[in-house]
């Protein structure tokens, strides 16, 4: 089990270490212009080529969409009131206590403790996170209640074609898919690289809020995630990848919508790096708790 997690936790941080010293050295790295390019092409491009390569019958999906939803909804008010108590910024650190990164942190994991069911329920999850992720995020990190972008957002489309083709059966032809993989594929080491070269200019206070927040996010994680689990009677694969989805660290993409707008941008890094370090220490005794 730990070096499972070592697999999948380890290359995060060697990316972003790379990113790290690329920004100490000095070279050029224009991060507000890879995010354009990771939101507007590397996120839709792989949302569509995982959702589109899977087979999850409505019953599974309709079931981890219904626990997506709740976990998030708890995220929102208790993330909400958490930070109106402490008088904290809610517009740049709310997205980062509701938005995991139940994706290429999640989605690995709940493959490698629960095989290819675990894989199905987590997709099922992910869906909606994604759709959260891509629709309500930006929002906060502008400071904007505005949603007359969202028929322009790239990564909608590409989930409504990707459910028309897990609920039809069928397949994108081969002369789409393979560039549409590819392209996918740009999406993390991209998102890990701008990452690290925000840390190579981290303040030290960003640390404290980081930490802190960090802390909250995957025990708020954890906790819904049971009670969601409990609350829907799930059981086996399904309670395990509802707590494992729940319990991930904080998205990357909430730190580039933060750099996008200039809001928090090392502060939110902090919360991503050191919330996926802290996931490595308590990850490998809560899937204990949760294998069979």
């Amino acid at each position: 089990m730990f070096d499972i997690l070592l697999n999948v936790i380890a290359p995060v941080l060697l990316i972003g270490s790379i990113g790290f010293f690329w920004a100490r050295r000095g070279y050029p790295f224009d991060t507000n212009q890879i995010g354009v390019l990771v939101t507007n092409i590397g996120a839709p491009c792989l949302v569509l080529d995982t959702l589109a390569s899977m087979s999850v019958s409505p019953e599974t999906f309709g079931k981890m969409f219904l626990a997506s939803a709740i976990c998030h909804s708890t995220f929102f008010v208790a993330g909400w009131a958490i930070l109106k108590a402490s008088r904290q910024s809610i517009s740049a650190y709310l997205p980062g206590l509701v938005f995991a990164n139940t994706g290429n942190l999640g989605l690995p994991l709940c493959l490698f403790a629960f095989g290819q069911t675990g894989l199905a329920h987590a997709i099922s999850y992910f869906v909606l996170s994604t759709i959260l992720l891509f629709t309500v995020s930006p929002q906060f990190a502008s400071g904007k209640a505005s949603f007359s972008a969202l028929p322009r957002t790239p990564v909608i489309w590409a989930l409504i074609v990707a459910l028309g083709l897990m609920f039809t059966g069928a397949s994108l032809p081969e002369w789409i898919g393979r560039p549409v993989h590819l392209l996918g594929g740009m999406m993390v080491p991209l998102m890990l690289l701008s990452l690290g070269v925000s840390l190579a200019r981290i303040k030290l206070h960003s640390l404290k809020v980081g930490a802190v927040l960090s802390v909250l996010r995957l025990g708020l994680g954890v906790a819904t995630g049971f009670a969601v689990a409990a609350l829907l009677g799930l059981e086996g694969v399904a309670r395990g990848v509802v707590v494992v989805e729940a319990a991930m660290p904080v998205a990357v993409f909430n730190y580039l919508f933060a750099v996008r707008y200039q809001n928090h941008p090392d502060e939110v890094a902090s919360m991503v790096v050191l919330s996926t370090t802290f996931s490595f220490l308590t990850l490998p005794l809560l899937l204990t708790v949760l294998m069979p």
